[in-house]
């Protein structure tokens, strides 16, 4: 636990991960974009309602420059069993998700995305900079930096307001 190591990157955009299929995606095409990066899971207690809100969300604020990205993660309790596509294809077909469902990556431990030790290194939590479970939420702005990190009790519907401020909506 404690704090998270530090690194090297100061930007979401210096990042290159995989898609659901394995192909490489550089996060510097989302510059300029607002974006809401959340580790994902199918099975858990907290699938229905985060799903359902993240996709309203998308809705909402994609004409605007709001992305999602979200990575699914079998770290806690095994609760994204499938594969990375089978991720995928639940996400869309259940929630009709829209927006970009990644492939499967740790979060936590040695292992962990070199994405989510730079999001956890931009902002720990009370307890740490370890996820504690799936649904937690970094909001990012234009630039890439982390502006606000969020547990998994928070509802993706709980976050609009700081979404529409970093939009520049208000």
């Amino acid at each position: 636990m404690g704090s998270a190591p530090s690194v090297p990157q100061t930007s979401i955009h210096e990042f290159t991960v995989k898609d659901s299929k394995g192909k490489d995606v550089d996060l510097s095409n989302y510059k300029g974009k607002v974006l809401l990066v959340v580790n994902v899971a199918s099975k858990c207690g907290f699938t229905n309602s985060n799903y359902t809100q993240l996709t309203e969300l998308y809705s909402k604020y994609k004409d605007k420059g709001f992305e999602i990205l979200a990575f699914p993660c079998n770290q806690f309790l095994k609760q994204e069993p499938g594969t990375s596509e089978e991720a995928e294809q639940f996400a869309c077909t259940r929630f009709k998700a829209e927006y970009p469902i990644f492939s499967k990556v740790r979060v936590n431990g040695p292992t962990a995305a070199p994405v989510y030790k730079f999001l956890k290194a931009s902002k720990g939590s009370w307890f740490g900079s370890s996820i504690k479970w799936n649904f937690t939420k970094f909001l990012v702005d234009k630039e890439g930096r982390v502006i606000r990190r969020y547990g998994t009790s928070t509802q993706p519907s709980a976050i609009e307001a700081d979404i529409q401020k970093a939009l520049g909506d208000i």
